[in-house]
């Protein structure tokens, strides 16, 4: 007799009709498409990326400034080769399992985003890596300023003086 009268009563009555209100829009949202991002979490990393080319001719600005203040160098021409286009370095998580004879590696890329906009984490965004090097000075003609062009650009671009030609300018 008491559950009747506390079924009857409003508080059980609201408490089942809100139970089941929340029970059909979890349904419903389910069966809802789901809503894209403006932009991934990663695309903070990409926004500041730089072009390779972009890359290549600013470098190439940088040093000319440089070499002409190197004593006998006078005007400075730069003309830099790239091997490759900046390269993405994704973050990832490592598994190993030992057993008794043998350890198995497993390496899996972290996903961020929901889906269709699923995209892995950039870690860090490496710059081309230059390869080799033109030079063209007034001051080429002399070997004391050669030099000096050969190890200052050597040093500025951590390539080998074997990837650097410097000639003197027209």
């Amino acid at each position: 007799m008491e559950l009747i009268e506390k079924i009857k009563s409003g508080k059980t009555v609201a408490v089942t009709v809100l139970g089941v209100a929340g029970l059909l829009l979890i349904i419903i949202s389910s069966v809802l498409p789901e809503k894209k991002q403006s932009a991934p979490p990663s695309a903070d990393l990409t926004v500041n990326s730089v072009d390779s080319s972009d890359y290549c001719h600013e470098t190439e600005q940088k040093l000319e400034e440089f070499l002409k203040k190197i004593d006998g160098a006078g005007d400075v021409k730069v003309y830099l080769t790239i091997k490759s286009s900046e390269r993405y370095v994704y973050v990832a998580e490592e598994k190993k399992v030992k057993s008794e004879n043998k350890t198995e590696e497993e390496e899996k890329y972290v996903i961020v985003g929901g889906g269709s906009e699923r995209e892995p984490l950039i870690e860090t965004v490496e710059a081309p890596e230059i390869t080799g090097a033109v030079i063209v000075c007034t001051g080429g003609g002399s070997p004391v300023v050669e030099e000096r062009i050969y190890k200052a650009a050597s040093a500025a671009l951590g390539i080998s003086t074997g990837k650097i030609y410097v000639t003197k300018m027209k």
